[in-house]
């Protein structure tokens, strides 16, 4: 049975930008996986060190049949594709692809690291954001819309990126 899911998706180097578009591409690629909607891409502040760059960050609601441990295990095959490499706990990196919320459901295995939904998607404006502008009306596992979460995020300095006035030769 196939589920609607929300990928956070995040990045803060080399051309962030560029590997969030690549990363939509990735996604889209994948089998049993349909790409239903793609976010517009956000600025953000760090949420780990602040002695990094700020993140592009934007979300993806797909359908998938795939289950919620296979699904996590093709995401991670793409973020190693990229070449990313994690150096430090919320540090910088490529390119994070994270499971957000998968339908309606609650899951939690301590290896591999999943939950969902994620940890700390209710509490980051540059999650929440991305999400709720490409499913506004999502429903979390206990009844409540995610738009009523909103107000107590954490924020992280977060801006709409104009694609158009983007410089490629900046970080972001």
């Amino acid at each position: 049975m196939s589920k609607q899911v929300i990928l956070a998706i995040g990045a803060n180097l080399d051309s962030p930008i560029v590997q969030v578009k690549k990363a939509f591409n990735a996604i889209s690629e994948l089998s049993d996986v349909t790409l239903i909607a793609s976010s517009s891409l956000y600025s953000s502040t760090p949420r780990g060190p602040q002695d990094q760059d700020n993140y592009v960050n934007a979300a993806a609601l797909i359908e998938t049949s795939r289950s919620p441990i296979d699904l996590l295990q093709r995401t991670q095959s793409i973020e190693q594709a990229f070449g990313r490499v994690k150096t430090r706990h919320w540090g910088e990196r490529i390119i994070d692809i994270d499971i957000a919320f998968y339908g309606d459901e609650t899951v939690a295995y301590a290896k591999p690291d999943l939950h969902i939904p994620h940890r700390e998607a209710l509490l980051r404006d540059f999650v929440l954001v991305p999400a709720l502008e490409i499913a506004p009306s999502w429903k979390l596992p206990d009844g409540s819309l995610l738009s009523s979460h909103l107000s107590a995020c954490i924020t992280h300095s977060l801006f709409k990126i104009d694609e158009d006035l983007a410089c490629p030769s900046s970080n972001i």
